[in-house]
């Protein structure tokens, strides 16, 4: 078994440019973009780094971006990563897929593809997407993905442009991938703190009772919340004392390759004193030694301490300091918004499964009637 102090698994973005224009996304830059495109890694700087990866016991690789398909030599970047003896998962939005990638895949396997629904009509779609032709564009790729046997995972996200199309989009997913799908309400603010597109996403996200009812119309979604709750409402984490910011499993076993060649622990986490320059160091320094004084950071602020370091139900949150950095600026910043959802959930839970809840000490005097902040 490998140790887990050595990376297992990373997701290496090739690119932040798309050929969509996303509303809800928080990265992408246009096709076109010239100092985008000058950014990026080439192949064999990707490679350098995914060997360095390999021989210190990662197994799996997971291509990202922006749209990776819009790089001329994706195929040449795949290729590498599966002669390494990588296992290859690739995240694309399928409108760009032609008869080219799909002998590609053939011939070298990928783990899967996932891909985003974001409608199940033209409409809904090129709303989401604001560009002319995507819709028509993506249906046609997703189904020579599927009628060639590669294995495909869809994902949805829950935006105000697409919450009328959810559960048809939920049966045109389950429909072909019956093993696996999920949605997702978690909108990221601008990694460039563009205040317009900003503006946008935040009309794209969706209120804390509607996040709620949509979980609860789904009775898998909801089904595991419920068999969790015990794990997801933890009255005895509001008397731990400590000051540490990460709690969560990032840099335990993955790390992120940003198409820059700047290493994260995790894909949402941009803050500078959080990532490394690995066209300056080696994967090994920054595994050893940079990720422990990451996973060190620590904060004395009072309202990080006396809210999110101390909330019993933290873990229905969609907190943590990633998101707090896009979100304020700030890694230890409360999120009102992502506060009112937890609360929603917990709610929703306790309300549905209350004498379970009572039984394993999960209502607290006051937690339901506590101020939601």
């Amino acid at each position: 078994m490998k140790s887990q102090h050595c990376p297992i698994s990373f997701d290496l973005e090739i690119t932040a440019r798309c050929d969509n224009d996303c509303r809800h996304c928080y990265i992408c830059k246009s096709p076109d973009d010239s100092s985008s495109r000058a950014k990026e890694q080439s192949p064999n700087e990707i490679m350098h780094i995914a060997g360095q990866a390999v021989s210190m016991g990662a197994h799996w690789c997971n291509i990202t971006g922006g749209e990776p398909l819009l790089r001329e030599d994706f195929s040449k970047v795949y290729i590498g990563l599966k002669r390494m003896g990588l296992l290859v998962s690739l995240f694309t939005n399928a409108c760009l897929i032609r008869g080219e990638h799909i002998e590609l895949f053939k011939k070298y396997p990928p783990r899967d593809v996932e891909v985003t629904v974001y409608g199940i009509t033209k409409e809904t779609y090129e709303r989401v997407t604001r560009r002319p032709g995507s819709y028509d564009a993506f249906l046609r790729g997703l189904n020579l993905l599927l009628e060639n046997g590669i294995k495909v995972r869809l994902k949805a996200m829950e935006l105000r442009s697409n919450v009328h199309e959810l559960p048809q989009i939920a049966d045109f997913c389950r429909a072909r991938t019956k093993d696996y799908f999920r949605f997702d309400p978690l909108l990221h603010l601008r990694l460039d703190r563009d205040p317009v597109r900003n503006e946008v996403i935040k009309s794209e996200r969706l209120s804390p009772e509607e996040i709620v009812a949509i979980e609860r119309a789904d009775t898998e979604r909801f089904n595991a919340l419920e068999k969790g709750c015990d794990k997801l409402i933890r009255p005895e984490k509001c008397d731990q004392q400590c000051n540490h910011l990460f709690h969560c499993g990032t840099g335990a076993g993955s790390f992120v390759l940003g198409c820059d060649g700047r290493f994260r622990l995790c894909s949402s986490l941009f803050h500078p004193d959080c990532t490394y320059d690995l066209r300056k160091g080696t994967l090994a320094d920054a595994w050893r030694e940079f990720v422990p004084n990451v996973r060190d950071m620590r904060s004395d602020r009072a309202e990080f301490l006396d809210t999110c370091r101390t909330c019993p139900i933290i873990n229905l949150c969609l907190w943590c300091p990633a998101h707090a950095y896009l979100e304020t600026g700030e890694l230890d910043s409360h999120v009102p918004y992502f506060c009112q959802v937890a609360y929603a959930r917990a709610e929703s839970i306790i309300k549905e499964n209350s004498i379970e809840a009572k039984s394993f000490g999960l209502l607290p005097a006051g937690i339901l009637s506590q101020q939601k902040r």
